[in-house]
């Protein structure tokens, strides 16, 4: 299901995706960056009152961290 997200001051992709989808991952901006032709062009903070389409994303895998000790 699509979403649409009204940007507020402040905001920025990397902040709206970590937001909606819990994940800040290459693929999940890279999926809002295409849903919205242009948007990267605003630069890093977006302005407010932007009407932005937030794509339906299928969950990125889970890194597995590092441990340090096993």
């Amino acid at each position: 299901m699509t979403t649409i997200y009204n940007t507020r001051e402040g905001d920025s992709v990397d902040y709206i995706a970590w937001k909606f989808y819990g994940s800040t991952a290459n693929q999940v901006v890279e999926s809002v960056l295409a849903a919205n032709r242009g948007l990267a062009d605003y630069g890093p903070v977006l302005p407010a009152g932007l009407a932005i389409t937030l794509p339906e994303v299928t969950e990125p895998a889970k890194s597995q961290g590092v441990r340090l000790w096993d």
